[in-house]
Formats: C-alpha cells, sequence, structure tokens
C-alpha cells in the first residue's frame, strides 16, 4: 500500500549524480520526504498505474517497496526526462510499439501530478527548449541578442555570413546532451570560415543556428530559480580549444569566478523566464570588453552542479527552498 506521508517527487534518469544528490539533501534537511524517479529505468524496474474505480483518477508510482500516491506528492522537480528503456530482449518487431505504451503511460501519470508544485512542467519544458522562440520571446524581454539566422536554406547563410563580414558562429538549433563529465553526444559552436560555406549541403535536411560572433571579455552561465540568480563566469578566450566555446576547454585551462548579474539584466531574464514558464534554467550569455550582456539561450534542464561545486553556490538550497515553500510554474 502506498504510504500518505508527502514526497517530493525527483524526476530524473539512472545516470545523474551530485546534483540529483544535492537536492534530495537539501530537502530532507528541510523536513521533506525525497523520492526519486529515474525515468529511464521505466517500464523495466519502475512500476505506474492509473486507477479509477469509479470515484476519480488515482496515479501511483512504484519502484522496490516505495510505492507512492499522486495525493502524497506535495512537489515535482524534473530534473530530467529520459525515454523509457525498452529492454533488448524483447523482440524487434516488438520494441517501438511497447515504446509507444509506455511513454502515454509516463506522459499521464506526470500529467496525473497536475496537483503538485512544479519546477517546471513538463509541457514548459518542452516548449521553452525551442530556439526560435527563445529568441522572440528573449527580444521581447528587452534582452540583447545577437544578429540571428536560423534556416535550412544555404542561400540565407551565405548572404548573413556577407552582412556580418565573415564574423559568424554556428551551432546545433537542438541541444544534444552534455554532461559535468563531458559525457555524450555533443556538437559545439563552432566558427564558420570561408571553407564552410562550400559544404552547406546537409543543412537542406538539418536547420542549424547563426549567429554574429559577439566578442567576449567572460562568458557567463547563469542558473534561474524562482527568480534567484547564480552566476558563475568563465574565460576561456586563451585556452586551446575553448575560445569559441568554453565547454570544449580543458577543466584546469579555464576556472569559475562568482559574478553579479545587474539589475536591467536580471529583470529581463525573470520577464523571460515568465514567459516561457519556466521556474528554473540555465542560462548563457556573453559579457563583451564594453560591459554589455549579451544573451544566448536558456536551457531548461541546463547543467549547473559545476556552479555549486566549485564556487558553492547554494543552488540545489534554492531548488529545494522553492519545491517546498514556493516557485512553481
Amino acid at each position: 500500500m502506498p504510504t500518505d506521508r508527502p514526497a517530493v517527487l525527483l524526476v530524473t534518469h539512472s545516470r545523474d549524480v551530485f546534483t540529483i544528490d544535492r537536492v534530495a539533501a537539501a530537502l530532507a534537511e528541510l523536513g521533506a520526504r525525497p523520492v526519486r524517479f529515474d525515468t529511464d529505468r521505466f517500464p523495466g524496474e519502475v512500476g505506474l498505474s492509473m486507477i479509477d474505480r469509479g470515484d476519480g483518477p488515482r496515479h501511483l508510482f512504484r519502484d522496490g517497496d516505495v510505492t507512492v500516491s499522486d495525493a502524497a506528492v506535495t512537489a515535482v522537480w524534473t530534473r530530467s526526462i529520459w525515454s523509457p528503456a525498452i529492454l533488448a530482449e524483447l523482440p524487434a518487431e516488438h520494441r517501438q510499439s511497447c515504446g509507444v505504451q509506455s511513454r502515454e503511460l509516463l506522459k499521464g501519470f506526470l500529467e496525473g501530478l497536475g496537483a503538485a508544485r512544479w519546477i517546471s512542467r513538463p509541457e514548459s519544458l518542452w516548449d521553452a527548449q525551442n530556439k526560435v522562440r527563445q529568441a522572440r520571446l528573449a527580444h521581447a524581454a528587452g534582452l540583447t541578442v545577437p544578429p540571428t539566422l536560423i534556416t535550412n536554406d544555404e542561400a540565407e547563410v551565405r548572404r548573413f555570413y556577407d552582412e556580418m563580414d565573415g564574423q559568424i558562429v554556428t551551432k546545433l538549433l537542438a541541444h544534444l546532451s552534455q554532461s559535468m563529465d563531458r559525457s555524450g553526444p555533443f556538437m559545439p559552436t563552432s566558427d564558420v570560415g570561408p571553407e564552410d560555406l562550400e559544404h552547406l549541403d546537409s543543412l537542406r535536411y538539418a536547420p542549424m543556428i547563426f549567429q554574429r560572433k559577439v566578442m567576449k571579455e567572460y562568458e557567463l552561465r547563469i542558473q534561474y530559480v524562482a527568480g534567484r540568480l547564480f552566476a558563475g563566469a568563465v574565460d576561456a578566450r586563451r585556452t586551446a580549444a575553448g575560445g569559441t566555446d568554453w565547454r570544449l576547454a580543458e577543466v584546469e585551462e579555464a576556472s569559475w569566478t562568482t559574478q553579479e548579474v545587474p539589475p536591467t539584466v536580471a529583470a529581463g531574464l525573470d520577464r523571460l523566464m515568465d514567459a516561457l514558464g519556466l521556474a528554473a534554467g540555465a542560462v548563457d550569455m556573453i559579457v563583451t570588453p564594453e560591459g554589455e550582456h549579451v544573451f544566448l539561450e536558456v536551457n531548461p534542464l541546463g547543467e549547473w552542479g559545476m556552479l555549486e561545486r566549485d564556487l558553492d553556490l547554494p543552488i540545489s538550497q534554492a531548488i529545494a527552498e522553492a519545491l517546498t515553500f514556493g516557485g512553481e510554474k
């Protein structure tokens, strides 16, 4: 039988470490009961159920000897949502259909927790990852955005390249994974040179983002949590590989330092996150030599563990407090 003791559901995946553990510990210190849900362990190891015996639907989560009803879930942190893992021993002809059925139950289960406090709701997370929408809303929020082209038309890329005097970079329209240990597939932001203009054929099938290259004093990773900002600055300009994308720098080449965010920029980020329906997210910005803050993107599920690890910023505590006391979206 499920326990009725209030619980905070932490939605993540089985390879998640550090950040999930820090938030769970902070919740426990606040008197909450954290319950971890690794979505990639469903359906093989985790059970989800919707039950309606005529008195309205109820939802159950079961993982080993832990069983929690939707009525007991007071808050949900969507740290990450991985697709259900369909076991390789299933006949190949059944794997796709099993995956479809499992994704439908996962989606319905999460929607059934609608009365809980969320950071952040799945539908907001999915919508907010659209970079076309982000660029539009960032402008509306009063943030500075570099000249940008998002396209699958190679003629437009060549025109944009000429308009920007050849000073452009390119990056993916949708994120691949990049964790603290840099595992998983990853394509960095890259400079575009004249030779690249001769190899744009594949763009027709895979649209990309092109932006004017912004001169940097340093770069910011800002973790937004329910109106609070935790910012780290990194200067990777002189590293062997991180000049265009700091994520390519070796750890020993570029260290993080704490940084304050100007009130006008903070207000713009507040407006943007509100428009995106997000209670949390990792914001990337460039600070120019003139001190201008230029918005690049916000990753709703972005990495912030290095900021807490290296700078002792209390991000996990802020998330735990927002889950316990308010700040949902």
